[in-house]
């Protein structure tokens, strides 16, 4: 089986913001989706208020919680938007920017 490729529509991981500990567990979580693994909690959440097939990844760093947003798709790990968490429940703005770019992505990748 082939590794699916990433498909960065928003967003970064890279240090700082994030402490290398945070980067490296991230680069680690997305191998693993790439590879076909699925994940469940803690390390990632369903969030079907975005689209189908929408997860988040979720990282503790030193100053606070990222979250990486991600659609599995048949071909590829689409990322939506990688972020840090400020607030117990996710931005309306951040959930309406995802389910836009995710829209878009589809629409660009129509067969």
């Amino acid at each position: 089986m082939s590794m699916k490729p990433l498909h960065w529509l928003h967003g970064e991981v890279k240090t700082p913001p994030m402490s290398a500990a945070a980067r490296k567990e991230l680069g680690f979580l997305l191998r693993l989706l790439q590879d076909g693994e699925t994940l469940e909690m803690p390390q990632s959440r369903t969030m079907p208020g975005i689209g189908t097939g929408c997860h988040e990844l979720r990282v503790t760093d030193v100053g606070g919680e990222w979250r990486l947003v991600y659609a599995l798709t048949g071909e590829a790990v689409v990322i939506l938007d990688v972020f840090k968490k400020t607030t117990r429940a996710t931005p309306q703005t951040v959930i309406m920017q995802c389910a836009r770019r995710l829209r878009e992505y589809h629409r660009r990748n129509a067969k």
